[in-house]
């Protein structure tokens, strides 16, 4: 089924299907026995329910929006843009997020409203009189929608968790509940259970090839790497409730073994592989062409042009445009010292990071380091103009690249040293990274904390922006360190110390003239910033950036911009407003507090974690 078509079933079912969203958390669906039962007496029925599944994971409170782009960006790579307030985004990206945040309780309760839609298909598939008595081919579409339906409802628990640690877990649909006011269960348990329901979807769901399927629905792969995912998660170290400590989880090893193996299954599956361009991967996003290389193994699908099944992808994030055809915010900024993280050639920076502005007239206005922006996502890579903000641009949850990575962590935690295919899945990575520049890609090491340590950067540079590192980090157990030592690169940025010792102090752009044009969205990332007219004074132009200044007067015609004088004291320590990472606190803010509301509508549900 192809993109369109799939989209327009999504589209048309999204007002007929008969499982509705709960309004409230864990609210029993008001359905008749009977009408249940008719649900899923045909294979197209029970499909119907199943997009229902898919549609909770989608528009603006899940990953359309608020899953993805705003809980997320909390890491040492981005963060919102502005100012704090505890009570929106930014309270979020700071770490200062109180119950009454106002980006707190949709996802939450538009989260379980797609575990309550996955809980009736995977209660009824069994029921259903196609299951016990239909037709070969019937009962296997059944049992792929049994898997894709279990598979959905572990990513949505996965999705709690890492928000909010040990939350409510039930497997039932509400009315088949004694009661819907439940307490909280222990993550490791509910890990434990999704973990073997994605090995038992793994057994239902077909490859890519054997179901002619869309990055916008499930396959083998997409289940198994779900599956490592999680199960990477579950061998690390999270938040406990008692005592309040970043504790590993019990037994790591069989779950870095669990992971391994589904990594090296899809590996092996020879269904995935890399996009050759970094840049073409991100951008056959944004104008809905197939990926031939099926590097992205799952995406969130986006469509319809409403809050409700459409993303804010390329609108609330990505490059900023000021110019009326293209009209986007920006909302994310980069981490100043995260375009100094890639190597000089890294083909990943000036896609990872908008180092410019398109201006009202649609011209590349260079920025101070303290106003970057992310730049996997680009409304001008649409074929959308106007100010709309729903751009039907699909969110890449899991990607080949992550496979490679993930099991070149496993394989490393396993044999105490990476094998040499570990090393092989990381190169891959890097040589793609440096395609035209092979010789710098480097050298990987091969002791086990040295090439941890080479993981946990090559998992900063690949991922940025894709709602990765945060997590990430908190199962390292990392993030408290990431941060001190993020204030402290962004410190000696600031001075021109240490690594920053050569990075300019401001650099000299010169602005086109009003009537000229400079934005060409169809050349590269790396083109565009090159086009720049910056004043090189015999260097090479990419060489700018690495270059501390020559002259302090200011070139006939040019701009000074602040580079490394755009970072102040305020920006780094001290300013509750400003600060990076102002409001964290270890073993406290590395989850979320529940919003209020959900608190106020259990009285079996607890706060936990200080809040």
């Amino acid at each position: 089924m192809n993109k369109n078509k799939f989209s327009s079933f999504f589209l048309s079912l999204a007002c007929v299907v008969t499982l509705n969203s709960c309004s409230d958390y864990l609210e029993v669906e008001n359905l008749s026995n009977t009408a249940e039962k008719q649900q899923f007496d045909s294979a197209p029925d029970t499909f119907a329910a199943l997009v229902g599944v898919y549609n909770s994971a989608m528009g603006d409170n899940t990953y359309g929006q608020r899953m993805n782009l705003i809980l997320s960006q909390s890491g040492d790579d981005f963060r919102t843009s502005g100012d704090y307030n505890a009570n929106d985004r930014r309270g979020v990206s700071c770490f200062g997020a109180i119950p009454t945040n106002t980006e707190l309780l949709r996802p939450f309760l538009d989260t379980y409203t797609g575990i309550e839609r996955a809980n009736l298909v995977i209660k009824n598939i069994p029921l259903s009189p196609v299951y016990q008595t239909g037709s070969a081919a019937d009962k296997k579409l059944m049992d792929r929608y049994l898997g894709e339906a279990l598979t959905l409802r572990a990513m949505f628990y996965f999705d709690l968790i890492k928000n909010w640690g040990d939350i409510p877990f039930q497997d039932k649909p509400s009315a088949d509940l004694p009661s819907v006011y439940l307490p909280k269960t222990d993550r490791d348990i509910i890990y434990d259970q999704i973990l073997e329901d994605l090995a038992q979807a793994s057994t239902l769901v077909p490859w890519k090839s054997e179901g002619g399927t869309t990055a916008q629905r499930l396959s083998k792969a997409a289940v198994k790497g779900l599956r490592a995912r999680i199960a990477l998660a579950r061998a690390g170290y999270s938040l406990r409730r008692s005592p309040q400590l970043m504790v590993q989880g019990t037994n790591p090893q069989k779950y870095y073994q669990i992971a391994y193996d589904e990594c090296k299954e899809i590996i092996n599956s020879g269904q995935h592989k890399l996009n050759p361009s970094y840049e073409g991967l991100f951008r056959s996003l944004h104008t809905n062409s197939p990926d031939t290389t099926n590097e992205i193994i799952f995406a969130i699908g986006a469509f319809g042009g409403n809050s409700r099944t459409d993303s804010k992808i390329g609108y609330y994030n990505g490059l900023r445009h000021d110019d009326s055809d293209w009209k986007s915010a920006g909302g994310i900024s980069a981490i100043p010292t995260y375009f100094y993280e890639f190597g000089k050639n890294d083909l990943r920076r000036d896609v990872n990071i908008a180092i410019f502005r398109v201006s009202t007239s649609k011209q590349e206005d260079l920025q101070t380091s303290i106003n970057w922006n992310d730049g996997k996502f680009r409304k001008s890579w649409t074929s959308i103009t106007g100010t709309s903000q729903n751009l039907g641009i699909d969110w890449p949850l899991l990607r080949y690249a992550d496979i490679l990575l993930m099991f070149a962590e496993a394989d490393n935690q396993i044999h105490s040293a990476p094998s040499q295919e570990a090393i092989d899945a990381v190169m891959a990575v890097r040589q793609r990274a440096y395609a035209g520049n092979i010789g710098q890609v480097g050298t990987i090491p091969t002791s086990k904390n040295d090439f941890f340590k080479y993981i946990v950067q090559e998992r900063l540079l690949e991922f940025g922006g894709e709602g990765l590192r945060k997590y990430d980090l908190i199962r390292w157990n990392l993030l408290e360190t990431k941060i001190n030592e993020t204030r402290q690169k962004l410190t000696d940025f600031m001075n021109g110390t240490g690594a920053y010792a050569n990075v300019p102090e401001y650099i000299f752009y010169k602005k086109p003239a009003s009537t000229v044009v400079n934005y060409v969205p169809t050349k590269t990332a790396q083109q565009n910033v090159l086009d720049m007219d910056i004043y090189v004074n015999g260097i090479n132009k990419a060489d700018v950036f690495y270059n501390p200044n020559q002259s302090v007067a200011t070139p006939s015609g040019y701009t000074k911009i602040n580079w490394r004088l755009a970072m102040t004291q305020p920006y780094i320590n001290g300013d509750p407003v400003k600060s990076y990472a102002y409001y964290f606190q270890p073993n406290k803010k590395e989850l979320l507090p529940i919003a209020l509301d959900v608190i106020n509508s259990n009285y079996n549900l607890t706060q936990d974690y200080g809040y």
